[in-house]
């Protein structure tokens, strides 16, 4: 049995946030929704909040200090941190997470290729050297649902017109005479143009999502925050779809799958958001598939609740990713009690 203690208290301390979302108090709950909201996008690259930001989110929740004063005290914490490994990211999922929550309050917004660099910089600085700068390499990413494969990004050298160029687009398109889920899909379509232009080296897919929320707002939405802080990584996933197409093999270009995410976030849908349903080319065993996706939505998943999502016995599992890992597929990172599954 993997025992995840440290894991078990950060979900435990995670349910007693959503607990001021029914507390009837609006600023409380206000703040509990973009702390929520923040913490699930970190979850685009399989990152993992600690407890101490958890607690810092409560406390900031409570009114006991501002957000300013919650980005400090996680800059103190972390320069304490001595011994941390290189590859633990929970630094930069904490610390992301206060700056997406202080960007989601503020109302303030500017539609322009400025703003969306601009919230780069906001995340990532101190973090990143490229924070708030356009990549200048080309780049290429395997995708899990992609089976190994990459989306076509944008040539570096082109960033700054291609983002001139879209912005422009959307800020002249009239929108007058859509019904309302045509105007979804009409911001769907910008937000995967936006997305596949991939300005960034890193925290691309956050910076997207940010900057989208807020331009959603302008124009009148209200949206549901569940959508993030649950499906955070089936919209990255429906975003690479939405941008791979291979004639080849029959695969073409969707924003079906955005569209049941914007579905959810905007119009009030209870649409069924599942990552195996978006991979291109199913491994021959399904068992397989549905571990590697499990493993890709929640990297701290326990052995029983993949039995459970699955269907089988936990001594069924225990085998099947015991061969994984011999194999190569997976593996395990860190210690079996605080650890995190890893598709290799």
């Amino acid at each position: 049995m993997v025992a995840l203690y440290f894991v078990t208290v950060v979900y435990f301390c995670m349910e007693s946030l959503e607990k001021y979302e029914k507390q009837g108090e609006p600023d409380r709950a206000k703040k509990a929704v973009l702390w929520q909201a923040a913490i699930g996008l970190q979850k685009v690259d399989g990152l993992e909040v600690s407890e101490y930001l958890v607690e810092t989110a409560r406390r900031h929740i409570e009114g006991d200090i501002t957000i300013e004063q919650a980005k400090e005290g996680l800059e103190e914490y972390y320069k304490e941190q001595t011994q941390r490994s290189t590859q633990d990211r929970t630094e930069e999922a904490d610390k992301v997470s206060a700056r997406i929550t202080e960007i989601l309050a503020e109302n303030s917004f500017w539609f322009h290729p400025e703003e969306l660099i601009g919230i780069h910089k906001r995340l990532f600085e101190g973090i990143y050297d490229c924070a708030g700068k356009l990549r200048d390499v080309n780049i290429t990413k395997g995708q899990i649902i992609l089976n190994g494969e990459t989306v076509v990004y944008l040539n570096w050298q082109h960033l700054r017109k291609a983002l001139d160029y879209d912005f422009h687009e959307e800020k002249s398109f009239d929108y007058k005479n859509l019904d309302l889920r045509e105007k979804v899909e009409r911001i769907a379509e910008f937000t995967t143009r936006i997305w596949q232009v991939h300005p960034f080296m890193e925290g691309n897919t956050r910076t997207t999502a940010v900057f989208i929320v807020k331009y959603l707002r302008t124009k009148g939405f209200d949206p549901n925050w569940d959508s993030f802080k649950e499906n955070s990584w089936f919209f990255r996933n429906a975003l690479v779809r939405a941008n791979y197409e291979n004639f080849k093999t029959g695969i073409y270009k969707t924003n079906e799958f955005l569209m049941k995410f914007m579905g959810n976030l905007l119009l009030g849908e209870k649409n069924e958001l599942q990552n195996r349903d978006m991979m291109i080319c199913k491994p021959k065993n399904k068992t397989h598939e549905a571990i590697i996706c499990l493993i890709k939505e929640k990297p701290t998943i326990t052995q029983e609740e993949i039995a459970t999502q699955i269907g089988t016995s936990i001594r069924t599992i225990k085998t099947i990713m015991k061969t994984m890992q011999d194999e190569g597929i997976i593996k395990r990172a860190n210690s079996k009690k605080t650890g995190r599954w890893e598709t290799v």
